[in-house]
């Protein structure tokens, strides 16, 4: 009796000399495990995640049964007997090390564990034990069992930054752990000893082992029969490091969210669970993805074959082990597979893709690849043998639409795509290159390209600001800069075509694309007031040459700044601001910002006029009239329905305007346009600005990646014809002149005019009867203006 009281007095003592310094409960009951930050599409499918800690928490609930067994099984299966300390294992672990000084027992259960994570150190220490028991005891009394071991199994690391079974299970699985085998359930709990040395994909061996004990575990306690133990037991472990998931590949805005989010929240971004919805839709980006690729893909079938990814000596003996080692070390970015090549035919090869999968290779597939030899393409070739070899590693191209397999290569060419709605800046679809993860330089909004005749609708807005109309007559012929001989002497522009047209109306001009004419409009309107002019569309200023080239896009621009400049067209005339982040939300999904950008709304500006305090959302500011906007537009839809963008009328759309561009030496090619309420932007180039080649202007280079991605963005999307302003009315003029048809005109045409440019035309046609010209009669000079 004696020693029992002593024995309660000692750990009363004990008990009151460490209880200061235990944690309060409470701390567990509010615990915030610390999760990564996701980023996902509009449509709330999965992106990205970004933090130390891949974890992903389920509620007791959704914990899958055969997990839970097999963590208790692994760690303490009497834990649902015990009130947080179990007495056999402690006395277990206290006798072995009285025998063999090891303290490597430390007869835990799950509930000390829980302590030792979230409140102690791992040394092994007496004093250290006796607050884990003690604090055992605390939370086993405020704490349901279930709760503690929801705890404990959302926040377990197990390896390869993986916190957590739900983590773990994607991280080495791929799957949910509601699909997990019961041989992976006992591997992830196999796990949990020794995470970091010894865990599905490292130390196989040693985790197959653990495996197995915890398997008999199972067996013994008869929570699997017989059956599944053999099962589990003849289960190959299966397991590399995944991603967690992500079901849209967005890189490039992933990693645009991730460095916004930075800047607003710092570094607990990354361990606060915060939910960010991107404004891209899900199949907009994946048509973006596709769209990009195969451009640049059809690009380098037309530039030749620089040969295979490697090669590899392989014996005329079937080998599909060797096989699928040597195609997996070869990586497959973007759209291509890589494969092996293990039979050439005259015409024909066969390829090994892996996995026991091979594919046949008809000679469709390898005609195009005319080697190059020191930048230049050799003869086409006339049979396999020339084109691949036994052993060469190639990647091959899916082309769908039918065409089947392909030879291909990972393009060394690089392209942008930038898309957004027109009436609030959202963006729609990003992609800053063909592969993230060889290059994140993100150029759809980081590059810096000359964007050629794509900038021309600009330079035509400004001229109507200054009083040119759409039917204005220019001089399309070789322009002498008298005022500056240096110019005259150095810069010798000419059209694409090497050819002059002569006296063209302004919307003809822009419609195919005369060099010559905008060099004359924007010397009429000044090079001052131009650059001045384009601020309004968001163009920097200080990236704006001072001089007559800026007519022709010598200014550096980005996809994205096309993009939102062309929007304002699309619009009636608005300045949008172009925005990524939707809406925030806090791991308790609270909402921390949402987004409610300016929009663009003619009608709603009417409304302002008319009511004192109308209740509407935030208006974008009008940067150019709706009649300029309106005239723009119908000059950009003429571009595709007879001019240099007339491939984009596949689309069978109404509503398509755009404007192709090429530079000096082909170094870029654009095609910048908008439809159904999306404007986007596709650039193709070198990062090195080598030229593309002879031939490859934007409407052959970049329009059919435009036309890939709007036919999917557009797909059930309303046509969206702007209305014709007020401002404006419609007129015959004469085809040849410009001028207001008369009645013997046969071959008069319909143009839009501005009230008050038409009053002036009036005036103008009322003098020149009065003096007796005509046409043959009036004296042409550099500029014609009607």
């Amino acid at each position: 009796m004696g020693l029992a009281v002593l024995g309660s007095l000692a750990v009363l003592g004990v008990y009151l000399y460490v209880a200061p310094s235990l944690p309060s409960v409470e701390v567990l009951k509010d615990v915030r495990l610390q999760e990564p930050m996701r980023v996902y599409t509009r449509d709330g499918r999965l992106v990205a995640e970004f933090g130390e800690q891949k974890r992903r928490p389920l509620a007791w609930t959704d914990m899958p049964p055969r997990v839970v067994s097999a963590f208790l099984a692994a760690e303490d299966d009497r834990f649902f007997q015990h009130p947080g300390v179990d007495y056999q294992g402690l006395t277990r672990a206290v006798v072995n090390h009285l025998v063999t000084g090891d303290r490597s027992q430390g007869g835990g259960t799950i509930t000390m564990q829980l302590t030792r994570e979230f409140f102690l150190s791992r040394e092994k220490t007496y004093i250290r034990k006796i607050r884990e028991i003690f604090l055992a005891f605390r939370i086993e009394h405020e704490l349901t069992k279930e709760e503690i071991l929801t705890l404990y199994l959302n926040k377990i690391f197990l390896g390869n930054r993986a916190y957590g079974v739900a983590a773990a299970s994607r991280v080495y699985f791929d799957t949910d752990a509601h699909d997990l085998t019961i041989a992976q359930a006992a591997a992830l709990a196999a796990t949990a000893q020794r995470p970091s040395a010894t865990n599905p994909v490292s130390n196989t061996p040693r985790l197959l082992e653990r495996r197995a004990y915890v398997l008999g575990r199972l067996r013994n306690l008869d929570w699997i029969s017989a059956s599944e133990y053999q099962e589990a037991m003849a289960e190959p472990l299966v397991a590399r490091v995944h991603g967690l998931g992500a079901e849209v590949e967005a890189p490039y805005v992933a990693e645009m969210v991730r460095a916004e989010m930075l800047r607003q929240y710092g570094t607990v971004a990354y361990e606060g669970g915060l939910r960010v919805y991107a404004s891209i839709d899900s199949e907009s980006q994946a048509a973006a993805n596709r769209a990009l690729r195969l451009a640049l893909h059809d690009f380098d079938f037309r530039h030749g074959y620089r040969g295979p990814a490697g090669h590899h000596e392989i014996g005329e003996d079937i080998d599909e082990g060797e096989w699928d080692r040597i195609v997996a070390a070869v990586r497959a970015p973007g759209l291509v597979t890589s494969a092996l090549v293990v039979e050439v035919g005259e015409q024909s090869a066969r390829v090994y893709l892996g996995g026991g999968r091979y594919q046949e290779l008809p000679w469709a597939a390898l005609e195009w690849a005319r080697r190059v030899v020191n930048g230049v393409r050799g003869p086409v070739p006339q049979t396999a043998a020339e084109v691949v070899a036994r052993g060469d590693l190639v990647h091959l191209l899916d082309l769908g639409r039918g065409e089947g397999w392909r030879l291909a290569q990972v393009p060394h060419v690089q392209g942008a795509l930038y898309a957004l709605d027109v009436y609030d800046g959202g963006i729609r679809a990003l992609v800053g290159g063909y592969d993230f993860y060889a290059s994140q330089y993100n150029r759809s909004v980081q590059a810096s390209r000359q964007p050629g005749s794509s900038f021309k609708p600009f330079i035509y807005s400004a001229a109507l600001e200054r009083g040119f109309t759409a039917a204005s007559v220019v001089n399309d012929a070789p322009v002498v800069f008298e005022e500056d001989e240096a110019l005259e002497r150095d810069w010798r522009p000419r059209n694409d075509s090497g050819r002059f047209y002569g006296p063209t109306r302004l919307r003809d001009a822009l419609t195919y694309s005369r060099n010559l004419v905008s060099i004359r409009v924007m010397r009429a309107v000044g090079v001052p007031y131009t650059v001045n002019y384009m601020q309004r569309f968001g163009f920097e200023r200080g990236r704006l040459p001072r001089d007559l080239s800026l007519s022709l896009g010598s200014a550096v621009v980005s996809p994205a700044e096309m993009a939102t400049g062309f929007a304002t067209f699309a619009n009636g005339g608005f300045r949008i601001e172009p925005w990524l982040v939707l809406r925030v939300e806090d791991g308790n999904g609270v909402v921390l910002y949402e987004a409610d950008p300016p929009r663009a709304c003619a009608e709603c500006e009417r409304v302002v006029v008319e009511q004192e305090e109308p209740e509407l959302p935030p208006l974008a500011e009008r940067v150019i009239s709706a009649e300029n906007a309106f005239l723009i537009d119908s000059m950009l839809r003429d571009v595709v329905a007879r001019g240099t963008g007339r491939r984009a009328l596949e689309l069978g759309r109404s509503d398509l305007a755009g404007k192709t561009g090429s530079t000096n030496d082909h170094t870029d090619a654009w095609f910048v346009g908008y439809a159904g309420g999306i404007s986007a932007a596709a650039w193709v180039g070198f990062d090195s600005n080598d030229p593309l080649g002879d031939g490859e202007f934007g409407g052959r280079a970049a329009l059919p990646m435009w036309i890939e991605y709007m036919g999917a963005a557009t797909a059930g999307r309303p046509e969206s014809p702007q209305l014709q302003p007020p401002g404006l009315v419609t007129v015959r003029i004469s085809r040849e002149t410009g001028r207001l048809a008369t009645a013997a005109d046969s071959d008069a045409m319909l143009e839009y005019f501005r009230s008050e440019d038409l009053e002036r035309m009036e005036e103008e046609a009322r003098a020149a009867l009065q003096r007796g010209d005509d046409d043959e009669d009036r004296e042409r000079d550099d500029t014609i203006l009607f």
